[in-house]
């Protein structure tokens, strides 16, 4: 399974900081930012996505975070 993130992050440097965060809690996932989307993508794949915590823990971060539908 594929899910899609629309986010505010921007730099380079910030996505890589979340990958690792997000790979902490989620180490089987696999994750990635296409930053040159008008939508700064977050691309998750695995399976079972908790769509909730992935959220949760951009926003405790400070950054915006929604599904793209």
């Amino acid at each position: 399974m594929v899910q899609i993130f629309r986010t505010n992050i921007q730099e380079v440097d910030v996505a890589n900081e979340m990958i690792q965060k997000l790979l902490q809690h989620f180490p089987t996932y696999l994750i990635n930012f296409d930053l040159e989307d008008c939508d700064n993508i977050l691309r998750v794949k695995g399976s079972n996505i908790s769509l909730e915590k992935i959220i949760s823990l951009l926003h405790k971060n400070g950054y915006e975070c929604d599904v793209l539908d």
